[in-house]
């Protein structure tokens, strides 16, 4: 029995019903083992990984409609993957990252509750070397840059697992780290467009957040 409470909760994307197993708020703890505190996920923040944020939920709209032929697809910081299981559902080439010990498990679980097939899952240390993941076409993320040491972090990792010809799409609730990100990209070699998002949720609520988009073409 896990030390942990959850929920069960249909997220509407474009029309679609998914069915999605998340933690019953983000004041949920276990880590019985510290494998979360040795990746560096303190008390307070292990919950945050395990609910549908607004971010998430404009990240899988997009993905929805998103062209994803031919592409090879990364959700990065992905918690919860909602924009991963709507891609993969539309048949996309998608492989899931995140760092917390747990994200393989909901992943699996969520996939299964909607009769999806197995998903490629791959810890993403934004940090470190990550020489298995290998690059991709398309990467993808939504409400990432919530930390004063990610951006240089964060830019770095994209960087090491872009294709030649890539596009970065992050949805970011106008977070105060967005310019630092946006110019450790630039300092990369990846132009920038942003877009303002103001897309109303399923829910009826508006999300007033912006689409960062990035690419770089060799």
């Amino acid at each position: 029995m896990s030390g942990y409470q959850v929920k069960y909760e249909t997220v509407t994307v474009c029309g679609t019903d998914y069915l999605i197993r998340s933690l019953l708020d983000n004041q949920q703890f276990f880590d019985p083992y510290g494998d979360a505190e040795q990746s560096g996920i303190s008390p307070a923040s292990w919950g945050m990984f395990g609910q549908v944020w607004p971010s998430a939920r404009v990240l899988a709209k997009i993905m929805d409609s998103f062209d994803l032929v031919g592409k090879r697809v990364l959700e990065i910081g992905a918690g919860l993957a909602l924009a991963s299981i709507v891609a993969h559902h539309h048949g996309g080439d998608v492989t899931v990252s995140d760092w917390h010990p747990l994200g393989p498990e909901f992943l699996r679980e969520n996939l299964q509750l909607n009769q999806l097939s197995p998903l490629k899952y791959q810890t993403g240390d934004w940090a470190g070397a990550n020489p298995d993941l290998g690059q991709f076409d398309l990467i993808i993320g939504s409400d990432i840059l919530y930390e004063r040491q990610q951006p240089e972090q964060l830019a770095a990792f994209i960087h090491g697992h872009s294709a030649p010809t890539v596009e970065i799409l992050i949805v970011d609730p106008d977070r105060g780290n967005r310019v630092a990100f946006c110019k450790a990209m630039a300092r990369q070699g990846y132009s920038y467009s942003p877009r303002k998002t103001d897309t109303e949720l399923e829910s009826g609520e508006d999300f007033k957040g912006r689409l960062l988009v990035f690419n770089r073409v060799d």
